[in-house]
């Protein structure tokens, strides 16, 4: 996962730097043990040294009220993954601490070497550990550690961490998360360790932008750090360095996969409305809408985040494109029905004649028809040729006329069902009319729905890429 080239080029980054001012690693007087060698090579100074490995368990400090100063500094070569439902980020760093052993100290003519590595068991490690570890460091052992002249000690090992981290994917897949890294010690208190850094937090997010090895759904976008003193149960305190991890979600591969199916798949359901709703083929293309994209959320049910303190806003969003297709064909449903069977329905309600036909009707430009006379006409002169044929015809007409006229009205009532059954009646029209209504209606949300979900993935998408 890290080549060796990285890893080298980091340390000799830190080595350069910590090499550079030792004096950096003590306040005030700094004293030291300086260690004899009979002759210069390595055997001459590990004898030398074998005194400071026998005292390993102790804090290395000639006087006990001195203070170690610990720095601590890392490299982020990795974000492994982010765990929504269980809360953990899972990140892969380089971690260095150094220190100063005031029991080495040698001269590097004398001795043959500025440095010299030694095993980790042989030397005082100082006991700092990340708070938000939840899992064991599962990374590759490092077993030796630097051991400098003017006694600083440079310890580097990779780290696994599995760290705690308060997740926030409502603007799921647009989501930035904030973690932190805590560093302290876990017994000492601050009269004995003092934290800090040798590389500035800035150049520690540069270095780590250059080392990350993994491109994969994550990607680090800032980092800042503070050091906080805690006071403790017994009085004393105790001192910790926070760092602070901003990571973005890659959107790409969710906007692709998932939001843009679902808007192509309503939109196909909006021009779903220019089918004719007297027809079943309307009912039955979104009945088969509704099963595809039922299907379509079933096979992308993985890639949605699962967690139990927020829903995410894209969630918000499926439902509701489901619900829109749900509903739209409900209403195809009522619509087939009233052009179907509207005639035998009772008169429209008052309120929602005054509701419907006057106020949402004049909304979509679908006002209120004007009932034709031509029925109420035709009525008329039935009524007119049953009273004339009753009361009107002289009793000294022949049977031929009287059946002549009989025809004839018997023709007029044949004609004027045949017009209500073509027209329909009053009530009928207003049904339908409602019917008709209430499509344009929501075919208007339909169309105002798409555009302002389009709109917002398109800006929250650019928000997200143009984050830093």
């Amino acid at each position: 996962m890290f080549g060796p080239l990285e890893w080298h080029n980091s340390f000799s980054l830190l080595t350069h730097l910590i090499v550079a001012s030792p004096s950096s690693w003590c306040t005030g007087s700094c004293t030291s043990i300086m260690q004899n060698c009979s002759r210069p090579d390595s055997l001459a100074l590990l004898e030398a040294l074998r005194p400071v490995f026998n005292l390993s368990s102790i804090r290395p400090v000639v006087n006990i009220s001195t203070i170690t100063y610990v720095q601590i500094d890392f490299i982020l070569v990795g974000i492994l993954g982010v765990d929504e439902k269980a809360q953990i980020l899972t990140t892969y760093i380089l971690q260095y601490l150094t220190w100063r052993n005031e029991f080495v100290s040698w001269d590097p003519s004398e001795c043959g070497a500025e440095q010299i590595i030694v095993p980790r068991k042989l030397l005082w490690i100082p006991d700092v550990v990340i708070n938000e570890f939840m899992e064991r460091n599962k990374a590759p052992k490092s077993l030796y550690t630097y051991l400098y002249h003017v006694g600083t000690v440079l310890d580097a090992r990779p780290v696994r961490v599995v760290s705690s981290c308060r997740l926030d994917i409502y603007t799921f897949p647009f989501d930035i998360q904030n973690c932190t890294l805590t560093f302290n010690s876990y017994l000492h208190r601050i009269s004995a360790i003092q934290l800090g850094q040798t590389i500035a937090t800035e150049k520690i997010f540069e270095y780590s932008k250059e080392m990350m090895t993994t491109v994969g759904e994550w990607e680090l976008i800032g980092m800042s750090s503070s050091k906080k003193q805690l006071p403790t149960s017994d009085g004393d305190i105790y001192e910790e360095l926070r760092f602070f991890i901003s990571v973005r979600r890659r959107s790409t591969m969710y906007v692709v996969n998932l939001l843009l199916p679902s808007c192509f798949l309503i939109t196909v359901d909006l021009f779903s409305f220019l089918l004719p709703p007297q027809k079943v083929d309307r009912s039955l293309f979104k009945m088969t809408l509704i099963l595809g994209y039922t299907v379509f959320l079933l096979i992308m049910n993985d890639l949605l985040p699962i967690t139990g303190n927020t829903i995410p806003l894209i969630n918000v969003f499926l439902s509701l494109c489901l619900a829109l297709m749900v509903a739209s064909l409900l209403e195809t449903v009522v619509i087939t029905n009233l052009l179907h069977s509207s005639s035998r329905y009772s008169p429209v309600p008052r309120w929602l004649r005054l509701t419907v036909l006057h106020i949402m009707g004049r909304l979509v430009l679908l006002p209120p028809k004007r009932r034709n006379s031509s029925s109420s006409t035709t009525e008329m002169d039935a009524k007119d040729g049953e009273r004339a044929g009753e009361g009107g015809a002289p009793r000294k007409e022949g049977k031929a006329l009287q059946e002549l006229r009989r025809l004839g009205r018997d023709l007029r009532v044949i004609r004027l069902q045949v017009e209500r059954e073509l027209n329909g009646s009053p009530s009928a029209e207003e049904w339908i009319q409602v019917g008709f209504i209430i499509d344009r209606l929501l075919f208007g949300i339909y169309i105002l729905f798409i555009s302002v979900c389009f709109l917002t993935i398109i800006v929250m998408w650019v928000n997200s890429n143009n984050t830093t």
